[in-house]
């Protein structure tokens, strides 16, 4: 567990640099920048958390993930498209990943933000979109980790990509993973008005498990196991 004051913040899914730049313009967000480190993505990403760690902000927002190669191996294991490549891509990223957490090279942030994925346009045009129009609260009880449906599943039964965040990570903890807005927002400022806003509204909850523990949740995750339906995902309000 992170002893420093600051909450650390990994933001994930297709994050904009215009994005970034706005909402670093509050007095209580630090924002990390992963591009300027060496190396792999797992170096980059651990190399952007130990900075985090030393800043004072109350809040440090990392573009990072040290997991987002088992991300993207455990979403082309139930990607049809990329089945061909079975678990091996998903078992070599999580063992790098685990070797390099157990030299402590890096922890978990905080919390995940997941910037919700666009919208497709067909579902759009049929009125059938992911996100629904209920407000998260705010406060240290507030649902800014709620999302449901087949993106908290982590399945793609609507048509929403399996994703190890919205899945075996949220399922695992449930208070350390939530979701903002949408990647479609056009208007920059309203995407980070969003995400600041659930930055003020991350709940508390138990720590991370061992990272073991979470890679052995993933293997038994099953992306379509939940059902779709089940609520819809919603976005911060704005007030």
């Amino acid at each position: 567990m992170r002893r420093e004051s600051s909450t650390v913040v990994a933001l994930v899914g297709e994050v904009r640099t215009a994005l970034l730049a706005e909402v670093g313009r509050s007095p209580n967000v630090s924002v990390v920048p992963s591009h300027g480190q060496e190396g792999s993505g797992l170096e980059a990403a651990a190399a952007a958390l130990r900075d985090a760690s030393g800043r004072a902000s109350p809040f440090v927002l990392v573009p990072a993930d040290p997991l987002a190669a088992v991300a993207s191996g455990w979403h082309d294991m139930w990607d049809l498209s990329q089945r061909t490549r079975g678990a091996a891509g998903f078992e070599q990223a999580a063992a790098e990943a685990l070797a390099a957490w157990r030299a402590r090279q890096f922890e978990l942030p905080d919390y995940y933000l997941v910037l919700a994925p666009a919208e497709p346009a067909d579902r759009a045009e049929r009125g059938g979109g992911a996100r629904g129009g209920g407000p998260v609260g705010s406060g240290t009880d507030g649902g800014a980790a709620a999302a449901g449906g087949a993106a908290a599943a982590g399945g793609a039964a609507a048509g929403v990509a399996p994703d190890l965040h919205l899945g075996p990570l949220r399922a695992a903890r449930p208070r350390r993973v939530a979701v903002v807005g949408s990647a479609d927002v056009a208007d920059i400022r309203e995407q980070a008005a969003q995400v600041r806003n659930a930055l003020r509204s991350l709940p508390y909850g138990p720590w991370w498990p061992p990272l073991d523990e979470l890679i052995d949740t993933a293997r038994r995750f099953y992306a379509g196991g939940l059902a779709a339906g089940e609520g819809s995902l919603a976005t911060p309000t704005l007030g």
